[in-house]
């Protein structure tokens, strides 16, 4: 890296290549740096070639500098104003929540009872005449 560049730094650069995961940005003849495809532009990047190109000139803030990897990390969308997002619509009431009434056929009430356990007695209320609806 001949020039420094500090992290802030608001540099113009040129695209040279485009991957998937973002888009390689010169800053001098000797310095690239990434921009990641989550940097790009505000909102969703499906397919980054839909916003840039080999060749663009391109407004990038400096995110991230690693002398030792040689590596910069770049931001495009840093650079711009964030769109305003369209105010809410109003939010209706939420239903008031109820509680379900919970009966019990059984003796005892202490501790929970398995499957097992329970099934027998289901079969048997299923087959009381006064526990069927008519």
């Amino acid at each position: 890296m001949t020039q420094k560049f500090e992290i802030g730094a608001v540099v113009t650069g040129k695209v040279t290549g485009i991957q998937a995961y973002g888009a390689f940005v010169a800053l001098d003849e000797s310095t690239q740096g990434l921009v990641h495809i989550s940097e790009v532009t505000h909102g969703f990047v499906k397919d980054i070639n839909e916003h840039l190109k080999v060749g663009d000139e391109v407004q990038v803030k400096v995110l991230s500098i690693d002398e030792k990897a040689g590596k910069i990390g770049l931001s495009i969308r840093a650079t711009e104003e964030a769109p305003e997002r369209p105010a809410a619509p109003a939010r209706k009431a939420a239903p008031k929540k109820r509680q379900a009434a919970v009966t019990s056929y059984t003796e005892s009430t202490e501790g929970f009872n398995t499957l097992k356990d329970k099934l027998q007695e289901w079969i048997e209320q299923s087959q009381r005449e006064d526990l069927i609806k008519k």
